[in-house]
């Protein structure tokens, strides 16, 4: 039986630390953590989220490392709508990376803090 991106995402979910954009801005400043824009540049240059890095999810792999080569980098993922910041941290805690979170709620959530 095939799954759907949201059952898969509901599963995955259940391994990974998720958190709201308000409390991921609140502990990012507290623990000189990164946001990270896991959309394509396309969708960034749309509509930008203020002091965000965007690795696009099809390179973040291959660019993390270099970037941020510290496992215990504090890691706030995000993207439009939580689905794609919700299987790169899958990916990035099976790198090892060991404080990776999932900003869960849409972009337009995460946006309105900046104001």
């Amino acid at each position: 039986m095939l799954k759907t991106i949201p059952d898969i995402v509901k599963q995955i979910r259940q391994t990974v630390n998720t958190i709201t954009a308000t409390n991921a801005y609140r502990q990012c400043l507290n623990n000189n953590g990164v946001i990270i824009d896991v959309r394509e540049p396309s969708e960034v240059s749309q509509k930008l989220v203020k002091g965000s890095v965007n690795i696009p999810r099809g390179l973040l792999e291959m660019k993390i490392l270099e970037l941020y080569p510290n496992e215990n980098q504090f890691i706030y993922l995000h993207c439009a709508t939580g689905a794609r910041a919700t299987f790169a941290a899958e990916q990035l805690q099976r790198i090892g990376y060991i404080n990776v979170l999932a900003i869960t709620c849409k972009l337009e959530d995460i946006c309105s803090i900046e104001s």
